[in-house]
């Protein structure tokens, strides 16, 4: 939602990739903070542009540098909560 643009508006709103990836890693580490699950939405079509694959880049950087982080499918995530709840 960050990227998308106010098509029918005269103001335009947008958020550059930087402030962006900002938010991204802010969310990231709050969920790291209480041991939950950050949970990120990419669309290609919205995400892929080269402008914002460096944001995406910097991000798994960040939490590859937390240590033990499991990057999951959403039917992993299900199992591991059916097995262990």
């Amino acid at each position: 939602m960050y990227y998308n643009f106010v098509r029918f508006s005269a103001l335009r709103p947008y958020t550059p990739p930087s402030a962006v990836g900002e938010i991204f890693t802010a969310e990231f580490d709050g969920a790291w903070d209480e041991g939950g699950v950050f949970l990120l939405t990419m669309h290609p079509h919205i995400t892929g542009h080269r402008s914002r694959m460096p944001v995406l880049e910097r991000l798994i950087t960040h939490m590859k540098a937390r240590g033990k982080c499991w990057f999951a499918t959403h039917a992993q995530i299900a199992q591991w909560c059916r097995d262990n709840a």
